[in-house]
């Protein structure tokens, strides 16, 4: 007999978030199906709903949750996660969510190339249909010591590597943010390096927790969260978690990342969460909940430890937490 040991961080499922923000686009749209938005439109602004509508990829959500990744903390509130971003693009402080609207995001293409059988150039919108979409609840742990816990919608980045069909010689996958010069302020700050980049060895991008994000809270990607699809690794700092990527690129050379190249001293490679390892200007021992502002004690790998950390054997060597 089979018998399934809960691990100490999960919750019953029915103490994850409320139902209501998975019921209400769906009451939206019955309400438009049957020629009036009546009740719907009570509990959805009218305005942010038929926004919604006009995402190709809208009715891929709410995907359904997989109820192995849950948390032992409240889901932050939505609000807060939808307008305290780092998006560095848009500006160097935490309120870029209305200066992220002027982002692209269709038609947007995305590239699959370097040691792969052969490189693909796909739209987004085809890309997700390939794609198995669930949600996963994961905490989340800004290397600037705050954190929330979020519902995202996706697909296991396993999905994506063996959609590219790598060549074995592919040590590491580096992910590129968009640059849009007529929309994105920030890339006139010549001193940043951009493009944005960052990189996961073939192990992590395969590690069954590592997640490619295409929605947020029951519904499509917010472009100041990273649409249309960004890159979620629980168990590493924030900054690692690329946003509105626009190519993957297998190669046998470690990337270097947009904060390593900036100041590898204070942002490396590996970026584990690990509360014994602080911050050179700050400790990394307690965590700020976006929500509540309660001060808590950060967990190794982010509370995520039976999941990777077996990646990092024999790599004491490595500065595998900053």
């Amino acid at each position: 007999m089979l018998i399934r040991r809960k691990k100490g961080w999960e919750i019953a499922e029915r103490d994850a978030t409320p139902q209501s923000i998975y019921k209400n686009r769906r009451q939206f749209l019955k309400g438009i199906a049957a020629g009036s938005i009546g009740a719907a439109a009570t509990s959805l602004p009218i305005g942010r709903a038929l926004a919604q509508g006009s995402d190709p990829t809208a009715d891929l959500y709410p995907a359904m949750r997989n109820p192995a990744y849950v948390v032992d903390r409240a889901i932050t509130d939505k609000s807060k996660a939808l307008t305290y971003n780092n998006f560095y693009e848009f500006g160097s402080h935490k309120f870029i969510s209305d200066a992220a609207q002027a982002m692209k995001i269709r038609p947007w293409t995305v590239k699959i190339d370097g040691m792969v059988e052969k490189p693909i150039e796909i739209d987004f919108d085809d890309l997700v249909r390939k794609m198995p979409l669930e949600e996963r609840v994961y905490r989340f742990r800004c290397v600037e010591a705050w954190a929330m816990t979020v519902p995202w919608t996706g697909f296991p980045m396993k999905a994506l590597v063996d959609y590219a069909k790598p060549l074995s010689g592919a040590k590491y996958i580096e992910m590129q943010t968009a640059e849009q010069k007529d929309t994105m302020p920030g890339l006139r700050q010549f001193w940043y390096p951009w493009p944005y980049i960052e990189g996961l060895t073939i192990e992590e991008a395969t590690n069954e927790l590592a997640m490619i994000a295409t929605g947020i809270y029951g519904e499509p990607l917010p472009k100041q969260n990273g649409a249309p699809l960004r890159l979620v690794t629980p168990w590493k700092y924030g900054f690692k978690n690329v946003k509105s990527i626009v190519r993957f690129t297998f190669t046998d050379k470690r990337p270097v990342s947009f904060w390593e190249h900036l100041n590898d001293g204070e942002y490396g490679f590996w970026a584990n969460v690990n509360p014994k390892v602080p911050h050179p200007r700050w400790s990394q021992a307690q965590e700020r909940l976006l929500t509540t502002g309660d001060e808590v004690p950060t967990q190794i790998y982010n509370g995520y430890g039976q999941y990777v950390a077996d990646l990092y054997k024999g790599m004491e060597d490595e500065k595998l937490f900053m």
